[in-house]
């Protein structure tokens, strides 16, 4: 699928309270229909997602009232887990020097703070200026969860999905490996690389799956001040979005609103020695899901 968004859902903030308002491909936030414009943000959609999904499905926000002055927040304030797959890519593998996983390999996840790491799309995020710290991006694709589930087969996840978004994996490489530990399985230090306060940028909405044609075949580019530096379709997944959605449910309950990161593919800096350095912007883009773009500040 290509082209530029056409809907999401996001949560918004105007005359001083957050509600759920939809946001349009070019830009314009407009009031969801009777009763869910009393919404006080996505989560609440999400948590009835089946009453919800039935009336959007036959919704469209064209003629819809414009919301003047809104200001777009994170769309999901909070989830309950960011969960973010692991080596996931072909390339993305190759490049990091890694040998690709055979047949056996199941999905594997570490987790993001979620009321800590998530914020909206435009940022800032906050990165420690100390280039020994090799702070990375990593653009990808999340899938949000719109229905609980436990054990899900493969061919029904799809089922259990609410949408998608588009976020950066912040990750501070340099951080990963700790200097001293005192056994092997201390040697990585996953809070300090990748769950730092605002090393979650996702937005700019919640895209509703009927939206997207299959989720397992989109571009997804990111620039780092106007440089393509990634641009790859999620068809080179290892392990494709539905596998993931039931490999994450296998231990933990998934719930509406959680995020599944899908993995990033190559064009990571950490290869080549590029690293992201306040004053720098981040763009991450996703066809049919939009844009988020970011700048990068010291904290």
């Amino acid at each position: 699928m290509t082209g530029s968004a056409t809907w999401s859902l996001v949560t918004c903030l105007s005359g001083g309270c957050e509600r759920a308002a939809a946001r349009r491909a070019d830009g314009t936030i407009v009031a969801l229909p009777i009763p869910l414009c009393d919404a006080s943000g996505v989560m609440e959609l999400l948590a009835d997602w089946g009453a919800t999904a039935a009336l959007l499905g036959v919704w469209s926000p064209d003629d819809a009232t414009v919301i003047a002055g809104a200001e777009l927040l994170a769309p999901l304030r909070f989830p309950n887990k960011v969960l973010c797959a692991g080596a996931n890519y072909r390339k993305h593998v190759a490049e990091m020097g890694v040998a690709k996983p055979g047949l056996e390999w199941e999905p594997w996840f570490f987790l993001k703070t979620p009321t800590t790491t998530v914020v909206a799309g435009h940022g800032p995020v906050m990165i420690d200026p100390d280039p020994a710290a090799g702070v990375d991006w990593e653009g990808e694709l999340g899938v949000v969860i719109g229905r609980a589930g436990r054990n899900i087969a493969p061919d029904e996840a799809r089922d259990h999905v609410a949408g998608y978004v588009v976020l950066n994996d912040v990750s501070a490489r340099g951080l990963h490996h700790r200097p001293t530990a005192p056994a092997p399985a201390f040697e990585y230090d996953w809070i300090a690389s990748k769950s730092q306060d605002t090393f979650c940028p996702m937005g700019p909405g919640v895209t509703p799956d009927w939206l997207i044609d299959d989720p397992n075949d989109l571009r997804l580019r990111l620039w780092v001040n106007g440089e393509i530096q990634q641009d790859e379709s999620t068809s080179d997944m290892i392990l494709d979005t539905w596998v993931l959605v039931a490999g994450a449910s296998r231990w933990v309950t998934l719930e509406p609103g959680d995020v599944i990161a899908t993995g990033t593919p190559s064009g990571v800096g950490a290869p080549r020695g590029k690293f992201l350095k306040p004053g720098d912007v981040v763009r991450v883009e996703i066809d049919g899901l939009g844009a988020i773009e970011h700048p990068i500040v010291a904290a």
